[in-house]
């Protein structure tokens, strides 16, 4: 694995006013990975990003990127790095060519036409390369925004909030684009509010709230760690309440007494999940159960309780 591509420590931001918009975050970000920054808006997702491609002072801490002081190597480490933000500037007149390739002399690379076309041609924008910005749809501008940021051939990514406010197509077009770069190797990290984007493209997920990081975790692991599972049992005959005979079990009334819900752990493959032992309570009571289903809780849900937990 070798060393982190970003090593983030004990970061804090005080602004001027006295907010506090980052609190002690630690982190590393492997090489190579997808990571997703989650949390509400508000939560230090956009400060953070700024801190680590140094356009934001941190107030304590520091931020090493592949191994560069983001602060006392400033040029090295910020050449690695290549930011996607969620506008466009004004360059509306200016052509899809142009300001990507202006975007690589900016970090003082020599001019390299091939990786300019390779660029365009992996974002599908080769069509539009002699058009102007304003020429182009939204969707086409994200891409734009995406080629100027690897430009220079950064080994870092960062996307804020990647696909906030496009359509559905183009989200799993950019996902698609996301991959393909990660499948070179490129190291993504990607700030989102939109909970399917993490599942469908993160490695690992942190969550932050309130300038805290109160979890980082692999998303399979994450997944796993806080999955409950629901095991609804529509009843033939409604019920006023959970007999007696089943308060062992951890039931509830749903469907104005039509269902009976069960919720167990994914986890807990040790001891089982007492479905069996449950079903065959409810034979010895009598109650007919004419259809069951069970659901998984989504990322979307255990986010929203994280969330609520941190409140």
């Amino acid at each position: 694995m070798g060393s982190p591509m970003i090593q983030v420590e004990s970061l804090s931001k005080v602004f001027q006013g006295g907010f506090q918009a980052l609190k002690d975050v630690s982190l590393e970000i492997r090489r190579g990975e997808v990571f997703a920054l989650l949390g509400p808006n508000g939560a230090g997702k956009t400060t953070l990003i700024s801190v680590i491609c140094g356009l934001v002072n941190a107030t304590t801490g520091r931020v090493l990127v592949d191994g560069h002081d983001n602060v006392a190597n400033y040029r090295q480490a910020r050449s690695l790095i290549g930011l996607v933000p969620q506008e466009l500037t004004n360059e509306a007149f200016t052509t899809v060519w142009d300001t990507v390739s202006f975007s690589r002399g900016l970090f003082g690379k020599p001019r390299d036409p091939a990786h300019i076309e390779k660029v365009l041609r992996a974002l599908t924008l080769w069509e539009k390369r002699d058009n102007r910005l304003l020429e182009l749809s939204g969707g086409m501008k994200r891409r734009v925004l995406i080629a100027k940021a690897l430009a220079h051939q950064p080994k870092v990514l960062f996307l804020d909030e990647p696909t906030a406010g496009v359509d559905v197509e183009l989200r799993r077009e950019m996902w698609d684009v996301v991959r393909q770069l990660r499948d070179h190797g490129v190291t993504i990290i990607l700030t989102t509010h939109y909970i399917e984007e993490a599942e469908e493209m993160a490695d690992r997920i942190g969550v932050i709230r309130r300038g805290e990081l109160v979890l980082v975790e692999e998303k399979g692991a994450l997944m796993r760690q806080l999955g409950r599972k629901e095991l609804t049992l529509h009843l033939d005959n409604p019920l006023t309440e959970v007999p007696a005979a089943l308060a062992g079990h951890e039931l509830t009334l749903d469907d104005e007494g039509h269902a009976l819900v069960y919720t167990y752990d994914v986890t807990r493959q040790d001891e089982g999940t007492g479905i069996t032992g449950l079903l065959a309570d409810l034979e010895a009571t009598g109650i007919r159960v004419k259809d069951l289903h069970t659901r998984q809780s989504s990322l979307e849900e255990i986010f929203v309780s994280l969330v609520r937990e941190n409140a």
